[in-house]
C-alpha cells in the first residue's frame, strides 16, 4: 500500500504585512494612455510617473521621502507638445532623466537634488528627428550620456521581453546606423550625447 507524501511549505507561515497609508503615494492622476509602458521610473532619489496633462505630456517627479497625499498642485515636467510614452533615468546620474513623446522628440531634463518646486519646461537637451513618435526609450548600461530610442515594443505579448530587446540591441547595433545630437553636460564640461534613430 502506498502513502502519498505531502511536502510541508517552507514559506506557509510567512504572512506579508500592508504598508501604512503615509508610506504610499495617493491621488496621483496617472495617464490614461493606451501605450505598452510602465509610466514610471525610479532611481535612488526619486520616483517618476506620467501623469494626466491637457495640452501636451507631463510627468512628476517625486523624492523617494515625499509620501503621503501628494498635492494636485505639485509642479511637473511639461514641455511635450504630445502624451509621453515614456520616461527613464540615466543610470550615471540620478538626476538626469529622459522623456520619449507622441510628438516625435526626445527630452533630457535635469531635476535639482531637492525635486521641484517649480513647473519644469526647459530640458538641458531636445533630441528631433525622428519622424514617429518615440515609445521606449533605453539608455547605454555603461557608456555616459548615450540614449537609445525605438518606436515601439519589439514584441506586443511582454513589455519585459521587449525591454531586454531593445537593451541587447546594444550589442548587435552598428555605429553607421545611429546619429548622435550633442549638448554640454549640465554638470561638467564634457559633452551630452542622445543617439536617434534615423529609421525610428
Amino acid at each position: 500500500m502506498s502513502r502519498k507524501v505531502v511536502r510541508s511549505s517552507k514559506f506557509r507561515h510567512v504572512f506579508g504585512q500592508a504598508v501604512k497609508a503615509d508610506q504610499c503615494y495617493d491621488d496621483i492622476r496617472i495617464s490614461q494612455n493606451t501605450w505598452d509602458s510602465t509610466f514610471c521610473s525610479v532611481n535612488p532619489k526619486f520616483v517618476a510617473m506620467i501623469v494626466e496633462a491637457s495640452g501636451g505630456g507631463a510627468f512628476m517627479v517625486l523624492p523617494l521621502n515625499k509620501t503621503g497625499r501628494i498635492d494636485m498642485s505639485q509642479p511637473t515636467v511639461c514641455g511635450h507638445k504630445g502624451p509621453i510614452l515614456d520616461i527613464e533615468w540615466c543610470p550615471h546620474n540620478d538626476n538626469i532623466i529622459a522623456s520619449g513623446s507622441e510628438d516625435c522628440s526626445v527630452m533630457i531634463w535635469e531635476i535639482p537634488d531637492g525635486g521641484l518646486t517649480t513647473p519644469l519646461r526647459e530640458p538641458v537637451v531636445k533630441l528631433e528627428g525622428h519622424s514617429k513618435r518615440v515609445g521606449i526609450l533605453s539608455w547605454h548600461p555603461t557608456a555616459r550620456n548615450v540614449l537609445m530610442t525605438t518606436r515601439r515594443p519589439t514584441c506586443t505579448t511582454c513589455l519585459c521581453t521587449a525591454a531586454r530587446r531593445v537593451r541587447r540591441a546594444w550589442a548587435t547595433c552598428p555605429r553607421g546606423a545611429w546619429r548622435s545630437t550633442s549638448a554640454r553636460s549640465p554638470d561638467s564640461t564634457s559633452s551630452m550625447s542622445g543617439s536617434v534613430s534615423p529609421s525610428s
